[in-house]
């Protein structure tokens, strides 16, 4: 165990996995703006931590917001169709998603609108039949990858849209030759309802073990501010 690692609220630092036993330690950092450099927040916050072997974890959000990805929702004006689709959307308790004007008015142009049309036209037809997700499917990770304005998160992020960020395996390989340590990289997107791996420096299989390690969300939703990680396995 690290010396003074905490668990954030209704989280374990621990998990097993497959008879494997892993630690997920939370970083705890300042709040992070537009003007900062991701490689400086990663490495003044995680060298202390990190060690070789270890797989640090970086939220998309804190990447997509030192990249300029937020808006504030007052300067979002949605057009009518995106008001028209987001009726559409369900919202769940990990989040807004695309159900509200402004977040769809963001999908639409970050994905195109035409990709967006058909994505909801595939939800339509495929919804009768007790599929879930054939949106987001057909949409692509650039609109699941769309943070809502929500309560529980730290100002001013509570009332901002935040995209996903662009190129996050450089954005992983960059860290990784930063941190100058033997260590790899992933940009996660984790809430209490699973994760995905957007960028990394492993393989496909590594990043599907990563996610299941992550998949009860260690960082927490909320005003915890420890948007970086890490798993390390407990020998």
């Amino acid at each position: 165990m690290v010396m003074g690692s905490e668990a954030n609220e209704g989280k374990a630092l621990e998990t097993e996995l497959d008879g494997v036993r892993y630690e997920r330690i939370p970083i705890k950092t300042r709040l992070v703006g537009p003007t900062d450099d991701i490689v400086e927040i990663v490495t003044t916050f995680a060298h202390s931590v990190v060690r070789p072997g270890d797989i640090l974890f970086v939220t998309e959000k804190i990447v997509a917001i030192t990249q300029g990805r937020a808006y504030p929702v007052d300067e979002i004006t949605p057009r009518p169709l995106a008001t028209r689709l987001s009726r559409y959307v369900t919202r769940t308790p990990s989040g807004i998603g695309l159900g509200l004007p402004e977040t769809m008015e963001m999908a639409l142009r970050e994905c195109g609108t035409p990709r967006i049309l058909f994505a909801a036209a595939v939800a339509v037809v495929t919804k009768p039949f007790g599929r879930r997700g054939d949106f987001y499917r057909v949409a692509g990770p650039k609109a699941r990858g769309i943070d809502g304005p929500t309560s529980g998160t730290i100002p001013p992020y509570n009332s901002q849209v935040v995209l996903a960020p662009e190129r996050p395996s450089e954005v992983a390989a960059v860290l990784r030759a930063a941190l100058g340590t033997p260590v790899d990289v992933l940009i996660v997107d984790i809430n209490d309802f699973g994760g995905n791996v957007l960028g990394s420096t492993l393989d496909r299989t590594a990043n599907r073990l990563m996610e299941r390690i992550l998949g009860d969300n260690p960082l927490g939703q909320g005003h915890q501010s420890t948007p970086l990680g890490v798993i390390r396995r407990v020998v």
